[in-house]
C-alpha cells in the first residue's frame, strides 16, 4: 500500500505559530517534484511541540492541500495508549490514507505492552496503520518478533524501522509477508533496505531534494542500480549534514537557506552552532543550486 519516496515532513514557524501559507507551499514543492506521499507531525514535525489543536490543524492542512494526489500517512503517536487512540482516530476522521504511530516512548512497555498499545488502537480505528521503531529517541526497541505479531492484524500494513541496522530490518521483512510495508526511516539504508526487500523510505532528506531521493527510489525500482547509487553517494554529504545536530534543526535550517521556510525551530531545540550553521551551509553550497 504504501512504498517509494515519502517525506517526513517539517512543520514551518512564524512568529511562534504554524506557518499554515508555508506548508502548504512546502507540500505543492514536494508533490512537484515526485514525493510519493506526505507525513505530517512526525518527530521531522516537531509533534512533541505541537499542542492538540495544532497537531489536528496541520493533518488537516496536509490532507486539504494533498487532496488525494500523493498519500498522507499522519503522525499519531503517543507514549498514552488513550492519546494515541485519539490522534489516531482524528486522523482517520479528517481522511488521511494511513497514521504513523511511534513507539510509546520514555515509559519503556515491554514487548507484550507494544503488542497491546497497536493491536488495542488497531481494532478501534480502521485506519492503515505503520508502527515506528526509533529506539535511539525512545529507549525501546520494536522487536522483529513482535513486528511479525503485529504483521497479523489486518490494518497493521508497514513499519518504519529506523534501527539503522540492516540486520534488524532483514529480520523483520523475513518475519512478515511480502505485502507488508519495510520503510527505511534513516535515509542512509534507503537504498540497501530495497536491496533486501524493503519498500521505501520515509525520508528527512527528501525536504530539502525531494527529486533527487524519488529518482533514487524510482532508478532503483526500475533497474537501474547504477543510477540509484549514483544518487545515492550524491545526497549522502546532504544526508549526514541534516543530522549535524537534532533533527530537524538542520533541515529547517537548510530550508531556510532555500527561502521556502522561516528559521524557527521551537523551544526545548534551538538554532544549531554557528560553527554547525556554517558546515551546512557549505554542504548546501557544493551541492548546487540550492541557496536562494
Amino acid at each position: 500500500m504504501f512504498k517509494g519516496a515519502i517525506v517526513a515532513i517539517v512543520t514551518p514557524f512564524k512568529n511562534g505559530k504554524v506557518d499554515e501559507e508555508a506548508l502548504r507551499e512546502l507540500i505543492e514543492f514536494q508533490i512537484a517534484s515526485g514525493t510519493d506521499g506526505i507525513v505530517p507531525c512526525g518527530t521531522t514535525g516537531e509533534s512533541a511541540t505541537l499542542s492538540h489543536e495544532e497537531h489536528d490543524r496541520v493533518v488537516e492542512i496536509t490532507i486539504e492541500t494533498v487532496s488525494k494526489r500523493v498519500h498522507v500517512i499522519a503522525g499519531a503517536g503517543s507514549n498514552s495508549t488513550r492519546e494515541a487512540l485519539r490522534l489516531t482516530r482524528h486522523a482517520y476522521e479528517a481522511g488521511a490514507d494511513g497514521a504513523l504511530l511511534v513507539t510509546p516512548y520514555y515509559n519503556r512497555p515491554t514487548q507484550e505492552g507494544l503488542y497491546q498499545h497497536y493491536k488495542k488502537i488497531a481494532e478501534e480505528v480502521p485506519i492503515p496503520i505503520i508502527p515506528y521503531n526509533v529506539p535511539s529517541r525512545t529507549g525501546v526497541n520494536l522487536l522483529p518478533e513482535t513486528v511479525g505479531r503485529l504483521s497479523g492484524i489486518n490494518n497493521i500494513v508497514g513499519i518504519k524501522e529506523a534501527t539503522g541496522s540492516l540486520k534488524q530490518v532483514s529480520e523483520v521483512i523475513k518475519c512478515c509477508d511480502d505485502d507488508f510495508a519495510v520503510l527505511s526511516g534513516d535515509d542512509f539504508t534507503a537504498l540497501p533496505l530495497l536491496a533486501v526487500g524493503g519498500k521505501g523510505i520515509i525520508s528527512v532528506v527528501s525536504n530539502v531534494v525531494p527529486a533527487d531521493m524519488a529518482g533514487m527510489i524510482d532508478a532503483f525500482e526500475a533497474g537501474n542500480l547504477s543510477k540509484a547509487k549514483e544518487l545515492h553517494y550524491k545526497m549522502l554529504p546532504l544526508m549526514n549534514a541534516l543530522f549535524f545536530e537534532t533533527n530537524p534543526v538542520p533541515a529547517k535550517a537548510a530550508l531556510s537557506m532555500m527561502g521556502k521556510i522561516e528559521y524557527e525551530p521551537r523551544l526545548p531545540l534551538s538554532r544549531m552552532s554557528g560553527a554547525n550553521y556554517e558546515r551546512l551551509k557549505k554542504v548546501m553550497s557544493d551541492y548546487g543550486n540550492l541557496i536562494v
